[in-house]
C-alpha cells in the first residue's frame, strides 16, 4: 500500500511539475486584444499619440518561473497611425521610420528578470529603422485564465522609452521631443 501511495504521489508531482513549465502563447492579433501605442511630446506643450495597427508575435510564460519567459514581436512599420494622414506619411518617410528600406521592426527578448509581485524587466534587442539596440521593457502581469471560447489566455502591459537618435532617426523635433514612449498591451492565446 505504501509503494502504491508513493508511486501515486510521485506521478502526481511529475504531472504538477509538467504543468509548471512555460506555455506558449500567440498574441491575439485577430481579436485585436493587443496594442503597440506610442507618445511623444509635441514642442513640450502636449502629447502626440499613435499606434501600430499591424503586428504579430508570441511569448512563453510560466507564472512560477517568469525568468524563463520569452517574447518575440514583429511590427509592420507602415501601419503607423497617428490619426493624421499627412503626419503618418511623414512618419513613414526617411526622416523617421524609413519604411521603404525597413518595412519591419522586431523585438526579441534576451532575458526576463522579476522585479516584484507580477512585474518584470524584459530585456531584448529592438531592431528599428535598420538599427538593433538593447532595450528594457518594464512589464506588468495583468492576468490569466480560461476564456469563453474554450481557450486559455494571459495578458501583460509594458512600457519603455527610446531615444530617437539611438535608432538613427535624425529629424530634430526640439529639445522636448528627443524620446518616444512605447506602451505595449498584449493578450495571448495559449497554443
Amino acid at each position: 500500500m505504501l509503494k502504491k501511495s508513493l508511486a501515486a504521489l510521485t506521478l502526481g508531482a511529475a504531472l504538477f511539475a509538467g504543468q509548471a513549465m512555460a506555455a506558449d502563447y500567440a498574441i491575439d492579433k485577430e481579436g485585436q486584444h493587443a496594442f503597440i501605442n506610442f507618445k511623444i511630446s509635441h514642442l513640450g506643450y502636449s502629447w502626440l499619440y499613435g499606434t501600430f495597427k499591424d503586428f504579430d508575435g508570441s511569448f512563453s510564460f510560466d507564472a512560477k518561473a517568469p525568468e524563463a519567459s520569452k517574447v518575440s514581436v514583429k511590427i509592420n512599420t507602415a501601419s503607423v497611425d497617428s490619426n493624421h494622414a499627412e503626419r503618418d506619411k511623414h512618419l513613414r518617410s526617411g526622416d523617421f521610420l524609413n519604411v521603404d528600406k525597413n518595412p519591419t521592426a522586431t523585438f526579441e527578448s534576451t532575458s526576463v528578470k522579476s522585479t516584484g509581485e507580477g512585474t518584470a524587466d524584459i530585456t531584448g534587442n529592438l531592431t528599428l529603422n535598420g538599427v538593433t539596440k538593447p532595450v528594457v521593457i518594464a512589464a506588468k502581469f495583468i492576468g490569466e485564465g480560461n476564456d469563453p471560447w474554450g481557450g486559455y489566455r494571459a495578458g501583460f502591459e509594458g512600457s519603455t522609452k527610446l531615444k530617437l537618435k539611438d535608432f538613427d532617426i535624425q529629424k530634430d523635433l526640439g529639445p522636448a521631443s528627443q524620446e518616444v514612449e512605447l506602451t505595449l498591451s498584449v493578450e495571448g492565446v495559449r497554443q
